[in-house]
């Protein structure tokens, strides 16, 4: 395929969920061979559906994909699908290609190298941490060596190493890619254009430039419809005003009252909706269970991974009320081991105070119930179920009246951490135990998140791959597994 040339067309492109879940009203947008594009939107928008109707898994209910002869296409999901974590690492590579590649093993070696990865090709998926399974993800697609790359938030979980390693792949990739993260600086690197997902009008706008370059068009955009709106509202209100004043004159003047009614009609028509993806989450506070004294947690001893072998190593880490904890390391480490362990309470290895309450916010979302409904799954946290405030909660979180009704299965993993963020809320829990929040959110929601963890009066380990994210939190005391 010729440099610029057209590889993909959505024209007049609409799909919804069963015509109750709009995610595309006829959408018209291009790309040509070698771009690299961010794909932008609010959490829930329908960015990761736009690359399901690409890949051909959603079908569009009218309008027509053009994809260029023979282009191959390869997607990074955002995670593991449960029914492939028993697979092993070659049995996992072996399923990305539709016909049996007999050289199969060097290339498993060969992308592995390029995600910083080192994984024997007999060991279970399910083995691996988070970030190890992001990298697998990410190197399943790379193996295929695709025309076209499709990366669905692909620096979830990963160290600042495998960011790098991921960075640099992309700047000499050659071929074109479409990819959606929320991380500013990583997409800064390489983005040539923005295909913007409107949450409202339901449309994809398209922009040339990189990501802070488009990120600043669209606030000035919005600068400007707030200010037009802002004084059409003043000339309305004055044509109402002098309309209603008109109209008691009687005569003549009935009909320009008349007028000028209609005048302020047409100009409430010309009123713009300010795009709903602008919104943020309202600031938050986690409530703390405030029937604890002394000590909430002591840890005794941990398990690192070095090689994939686990080595048990002895320590002594004590958190009470308002202590917060950073746990670091590299991808594989044992973070994610050590916060899935201190939810035991019959590990001897540590113990949590009788009586308190654990909130834990975990990258994969399997605290939740997928086949629940967001409501339920709200409610199960609660000793006593009270409607107003979990409807009050939810609506902070952006979870409106129709997602309340959605099963967690059907929510975006942005929304999963919406609702997972809210449970927190709801549960006033003693000891906060979170990996990875920043995972899938959108952008402008993290400082919010990171004031409530600052403020939180409760225990509280993090991990967090993010800095300046980790900047904005006060931290008491880090641990890091791999020098201690």
């Amino acid at each position: 395929m010729a440099h610029n040339e057209v590889i993909l067309r959505f024209d007049n492109v609409s799909f919804d969920f069963g015509y109750h879940h709009p995610i595309l009203n006829e959408v018209d947008f291009s790309l040509r061979n070698g771009w690299k594009a961010t794909l932008m939107g609010q959490n829930g928008s329908g960015k990761s559906t736009i690359l399901k109707l690409i890949t051909g898994i959603l079908n569009p209910e009218s309008g027509k994909i053009h994809i260029a002869n023979k282009m191959s296409v390869a997607t990074a999901r955002q995670v593991i699908p449960r029914d492939e974590m028993h697979l092993t690492v070659r049995e996992f590579f072996e399923k990305c290609f539709p016909k049996k590649v007999y050289d199969i093993d060097p290339r498993i070696d060969e992308v592995l190298e390029v995600v910083n990865l080192h994984a024997p090709h007999d060991r279970a998926v399910k083995s691996f941490s988070g970030g190890q399974q992001a990298r697998l993800l990410l190197a399943s697609a790379l193996v295929q060596k695709p025309d076209l790359l499709l990366l669905d938030e692909p620096t979830n979980n990963l160290d600042k190493e495998g960011i790098a390693h991921l960075t640099q792949f992309l700047i000499d990739y050659k071929k074109t890619c479409i990819v959606i993260s929320h991380d500013a600086e990583f997409l800064n690197s390489f983005t040539q254009g923005v295909l913007y997902l409107d949450v409202y009008t339901h449309k994809i706008e398209q922009y040339v430039g990189n990501y802070s370059d488009v990120v600043e068009q669209i606030s000035l955009r919005i600068e400007k419809e707030n200010r037009k709106n802002a004084l059409l509202a003043k000339e309305i209100q004055e044509n109402k005003e002098k309309a209603n004043f008109f109209a008691h004159k009687g005569g003549q003047m009935r009909l320009v009252a008349k007028k000028m009614r209609e005048r302020a009609e047409e100009m409430e028509e010309e009123m713009v909706d300010v795009r709903a993806e602008d919104k943020t989450i309202r600031p938050f506070v986690i409530p703390f269970q405030d029937d604890i004294v002394g000590e909430i947690l002591r840890i005794s001893s941990y398990t690192v991974f070095k090689n994939h072998k686990p080595t048990n190593k002895k320590t002594s880490i004590s958190l009470k009320k308002n202590q917060h904890l950073l746990l670091k390391g590299p991808n594989g480490i044992g973070k994610s081991t050590l916060l899935e362990a201190l939810t035991h309470k019959d590990r001897k290895e540590s113990t949590i105070a009788e009586g308190v309450r654990v909130g834990y916010y975990r990258q994969d979302f399997s605290t939740l119930n997928f086949d629940d409904t967001v409501y339920h799954s709200l409610a199960s946290v609660m000793d006593r179920v009270t409607e107003g405030e979990i409807r009050s909660v939810a609506a902070g979180f952006l979870i409106g009246e129709n997602a309340m009704k959605a099963k967690i299965g059907t929510l975006s993993e942005g929304q999963k951490g919406l609702v997972a963020l809210a449970q927190l809320v709801l549960l006033r829990p003693g000891l906060l135990i979170l990996d990875e929040p920043t995972n899938h959110m959108n952008f402008r929601h993290l400082p919010v998140i990171a004031a409530a963890l600052d403020k939180y009066a409760g225990a509280m380990i993090l991990v967090s791959h993010v800095p300046e994210f980790v900047s904005q939190i006060r931290i008491d005391e880090i641990f890091d597994l791999e020098k201690n």
